[in-house]
Order: structure tokens, then C-alpha cells, then sequence
């Protein structure tokens, strides 16, 4: 047993309203910039829909991902080294820019300066690429506006594999949101994918990053990656994806989309796992087996024989205490509520996801039935076969056996918990129907509809003893802390300024936490009083910048 640590999410799909308060937060912190105008590292996509990049789950089209070989062995969809070297000065294998969409923003500068006349001036789009006139076609959010219709429908990859009637009734059985971040996999093909090795995963806590004076820009990783969450920056030339907010995630802060979630259904918490048994079950035979593969690999952090291994294996004990408490192994191995999406995919995703229920309650409450009767709840999960089917080609490569299973026991805490709050007596059968104790539906009924920002965030400190690079927590923003990087600094490798990149130390990491966790602008113990107006909250006064306030009479009399 080689025991490793993994930060994970778990998102409640029931919660999701489909408001883009994620997307736009990430997009402000991290892709805000020249050279990704397209891309999105959080983005929320209608199901059934295509998806951004349209249609990325067709991996008979993009080749993303792990495939079994005859003899058993993984290997990547896209081609070994071989071939791998063949293509890498073209590869074919890529979503363009119309997959995507193309960015663009509008000609506000005619509003403003148009000469009196009888019409209204117009703001006509204009490409972010090229600066030229564009008609709007397409965007990563595209599919909200017209979920469900036929348009789009008949091109979701996932429709088409099920069957004739759900591609005929689906649009009038439900439509949900699916919110999607780099799924900082424990087997990830990125990385194998990558000819430089500049994709990595740390050690420490199993986030998986570029390192930006590595990447040469071949590409080969967005190909391997079957999510399609990396992206390839045109101005530097280099890739880059979604980082899991690692600075905050390194002070005990959740990620941006976490934090801003208007819906509260994003949860972070250590997941420990068995790393000698990845392999195995990333290759599993058979593809319906393997979310419980996955889940196999897990490790339970109350387990003493688990604890002794963690420590041997120098993971701190505040780790495994934070692993004890995470909601996302509660979710995922407690009370089993939580799935992979597309396990099939062999990458070992570690952003899980609890199905939505809300579609057959609502279907039930139009028909005229108890919404919250466990009897009709359990029936419509037997009868109302096309959203299961549906659910189980995302999240258990066609197996309808775990989503059933698990709507059972979102319905049955459902019908449970109405009479606890009703003050109705208690029915321990529903319990017992669905695998659970009733002490594990009321748990799991807090953790789900009550949990506050500690209990759904369950995220400890770094420590510098993890890192196996020396240094590398003395200069978190290394290469990506240029104009147009991640870091976005003020110098870098490609001219954009003169002078050195300047190192981020990580006790300004921690100010980053005392600032964004306080009631004050500045803290009051600190006699030099350094303001940074750049990341002014808006959260008192710069009394260093600004002038004192001359005192007034009323100032005198309460004196």
C-alpha cells in the first residue's frame, strides 16, 4: 500500500441553477487576458447539449483519453510515442477555434461617437481574433439559451448512444446543468500525452499543472485530454489549464468557482488513495466497472492500519485528520451519493458529481402524485427510464444500476427528512430500503442542504516539507508570472517588459488569506501598514493613501 493524498470536488447537480457566477469568477482570476479570450477553466454546460468544445465527448472524433489493448494493456487513444512523433509538427487531432467559438466583444466606441441621426446606432460585434465585424454563431454557453431543443439535442454525443425513444421524448422529461473543471485526474493522459513533460501532478496534493518553461506548445495534450481542459494560449504559444486555485487551495481557502457558487453545491475535501492499485483499476476490463474500481482505490482515513501507512508515507497528520472530515469521501464512499464523470475515459477523474433528483419530482408534482412519497419517488426512478439512461452515459459508462441506486437514496432522505421536519413519526423502513441508517440520512441530510462554509470546505494548510522541489513554495509564481501567464506579472520570457519575474513568497499567500478573511482593509498589528490598492476589497479606508479627515465640531463633542 502506497497511500497518497488527492484534493477532490464533489458538485450537488440538484443545486446547480445554471447562473455562470462560477465561469465568470474563474474567467476574472485567471483567463482575463490576451491569448485565451476563448477559454473557459470553469464552465456550465445544459444537458442535453453539445457541450464546449462542441461535441468533446465524441472521443471516435478527438481520440481523448485511455483505451484497453487487446493484451490488456492501457495505452493512449490518440497513439504511442510513434505516431505521437509523426504528427507532432501536425496534429490533426484538435478542436479549432468554431469548436470553441471565437471570442468577441462589441463596437462600443460607435455608440459614443456616432453623428446625430434619425436610427439608433448599433454596436455591431466585433472579433476579439481579428478585430473584424462577426455574426455571433456559437459560445461555450450557447446551449443555455436553447437546452433541450432539436437543434442541439440531435448532436449531443451522449444521445446518440442511447436509444430512439429518449432522442424522441428527452427534451420532455428534463434539462439540467453540469458545471465542468479540469477533473485533476489520478491516471491523467494530458500528461502522458505531453512530449515535454511539462504537465505534471504534485505529489503533495494531486493537482495537475503546466509548467510553463517546459511546454514547447505541441498540443498533444489538449488531443489526450478526453474533457478537452487544456488550452493552448496564442500569444505565448504554450498550454495551460485549470490550476484548482492552487495558491488558495495551499492556504486552506477553496477555489474561486467554490467560493462565489451562488448555489453552495460545490464541495473540497482530501480524498486519500492507494497509488499501487491506480493501474490496476484504471484497467479494468470491462467499462461499467469502472466506478467501482475507482472508488476501490480510495482509502478509508479512520482505519488505523490507513493512518499508520499515511504517516509512513509523510503525509502530515492535520492531512489525514482533514481526509477524516472531508465531505467528498463522505460523499463519495460514506453514503455512496457521489459519481465519476465518463469513467469510461480511464483517466481516474477525481470531480465527482451527485445526479440530479429534481427532474422526477417535478415530473411527478405535474402528473398530480406525492412529489416526496418515497413510494411514487422509488417508482419514478423504476419508470422514468430516460433520465437514468441518460445519467448513467455520463456518469457510470452506461450502467443504470448505480444511478438508480443512488436517486434511491437522494429520494429516500427526501421522504425521510419531511417527516422529521413535520414532526410526523419516523419511518425507519426508508433507511433501510436504500442501504442507509437513519443516522446517516440525517448526516447526509445536513452535509447536503445544511452544511456551512467550514463543513463543506474541508481544506488544510500546505506544508513545505511536501514539496519535493526546493524552493518551489518560495516562488509560486515562477514562470507563470508574466503579462500574459496565469500569474499575470509584469515581465517574462517573450519581451512583453523589461526586468526579472519577481518571486512570490509564500507568506504572501497568507496575507492573501488574512486580507480576504477579514473585517478590516489592513491588519492592525502590522506597523507598516502596506496597502496594496491593486487588491483593495473595497473593506475600509487606505489612512496610508489617503489624507486624515480633519475633525469636525461633531467629532469635538463626541470627543
Amino acid at each position: 500500500m502506497r497511500v497518497m493524498a488527492q484534493m477532490a470536488m464533489v458538485m450537488n447537480l440538484d443545486k446547480c441553477i445554471g447562473c455562470h457566477t462560477c465561469s465568470v469568477t474563474c474567467k476574472q482570476a485567471w483567463t482575463n487576458r490576451t491569448g485565451v479570450e476563448y477559454v473557459w477553466f470553469n464552465n456550465v454546460e445544459t444537458r442535453p447539449g453539445q457541450g464546449y468544445p462542441r461535441t468533446y465527448e465524441d472521443q471516435g472524433r478527438w481520440q481523448g483519453g485511455w483505451r484497453l489493448t487487446r493484451r490488456g494493456r492501457l495505452t493512449l487513444r490518440a497513439g504511442g510515442r510513434l505516431k505521437k512523433l509523426a504528427t507532432i509538427f501536425s496534429n490533426p487531432l484538435l478542436p479549432n477555434i468554431s469548436d470553441y467559438y471565437e471570442p468577441w466583444t462589441y463596437d462600443y466606441e460607435r455608440l459614443l461617437t456616432a453623428p446625430t441621426q434619425r436610427d439608433t446606432p448599433v454596436a455591431r460585434p466585433k472579433s476579439l481574433l481579428s478585430g473584424r465585424d462577426m455574426k455571433v454563431q456559437w459560445s461555450a454557453n450557447w446551449d443555455d439559451d436553447l437546452g433541450g431543443s432539436p437543434e442541439l439535442t440531435v448532436n449531443d454525443p451522449i444521445l446518440k448512444q442511447v436509444s430512439e425513444k429518449v432522442r424522441l421524448e428527452f427534451e420532455k422529461t428534463f434539462m439540467f446543468y453540469l458545471p465542468r473543471i479540469c477533473e485533476h485526474c489520478l491516471n491523467p493522459s494530458c500528461a502522458a500525452s505531453c512530449p515535454s513533460g511539462a504537465i505534471y501532478k504534485r505529489t503533495e496534493d494531486g493537482i495537475v499543472l503546466v509548467d510553463q518553461d517546459r511546454c514547447r506548445g505541441w498540443r498533444m495534450c489538449v488531443t489526450g485530454c478526453p474533457y478537452k481542459k487544456v488550452y493552448f494560449n496564442h500569444r505565448t504559444g504554450k498550454a495551460e489549464k485549470c490550476t484548482f486555485c492552487y495558491p488558495r487551495i495551499e492556504v486552506g481557502i477553496p477555489t474561486v468557482c467554490a467560493e462565489t457558487c451562488v448555489g453552495r453545491l460545490r464541495y473540497i475535501g482530501v480524498v486519500l488513495y492507494d497509488a499501487d492499485r491506480v493501474l490496476d483499476a484504471a484497467s479494468t476490463p470491462d467499462d461499467q466497472d469502472l466506478y467501482m474500481a475507482q472508488r476501490s482505490v480510495f482509502l478509508d482515513p479512520d482505519d488505523p492500519g490507513v493512518r499508520r501507512e499515511a504517516e509512513r508515507a509523510g503525509i502530515p497528520p492535520d492531512w489525514v485528520e482533514a481526509a477524516q472530515r472531508s465531505p467528498v469521501w463522505a460523499l463519495i464512499s460514506k453514503y455512496q451519493v457521489a459519481l465519476p464523470l465518463h469513467p469510461e475515459y480511464r483517466t481516474m477523474p477525481m470531480v465527482w458529481y451527485i445526479p440530479p433528483l429534481s427532474p422526477m419530482v417535478d415530473a411527478l408534482r405535474d402528473s398530480g402524485h406525492d412529489a416526496e412519497d418515497e413510494r411514487a419517488l422509488f417508482g419514478a426512478i423504476d419508470a422514468l427510464r430516460i433520465p437514468v439512461e441518460y445519467l448513467a452515459e455520463l456518469f457510470t459508462a452506461g450502467d443504470p444500476r448505480p444511478v438508480r441506486d443512488v436517486l434511491a437514496r437522494l429520494g429516500g432522505m427526501r421522504a425521510y427528512m419531511r417527516d422529521v421536519n413535520l414532526g410526523a413519526p419516523r419511518r425507519p423502513q426508508i433507511a433501510e430500503a436504500v442501504g442507509l441508517t437513519e443516522d446517516e440520512i440525517e448526516d447526509m441530510y445536513r452535509l447536503l442542504a445544511l452544511a456551512k462554509y467550514d463543513e463543506r470546505y474541508v481544506i488544510p494548510s500546505a506544508h513545505g516539507e511536501m514539496h519535493d522541489r526546493a524552493g518551489e513554495l518560495e516562488e509560486l509564481a515562477c514562470s507563470l508570472d508574466y503579462e500574459s501567464g496565469p500569474g499575470m506579472g509584469g515581465s517574462g520570457p517573450f519581451g512583453e517588459m523589461s526586468g526579472g519575474s519577481q518571486p512570490v513568497a509564500v507568506e504572501n499567500f497568507y496575507a492573501l488569506k488574512q486580507r480576504q478573511t477579514s473585517d478590516v482593509f489592513v491588519d492592525p498589528g502590522n506597523s507598516r501598514r502596506r496597502v496594496n490598492l491593486l487588491n483593495w476589497d473595497g473593506k475600509g479606508a487606505a489612512e496610508d493613501v489617503m489624507p486624515p479627515r480633519a475633525a469636525t465640531d461633531g467629532d469635538r463633542e463626541e470627543l
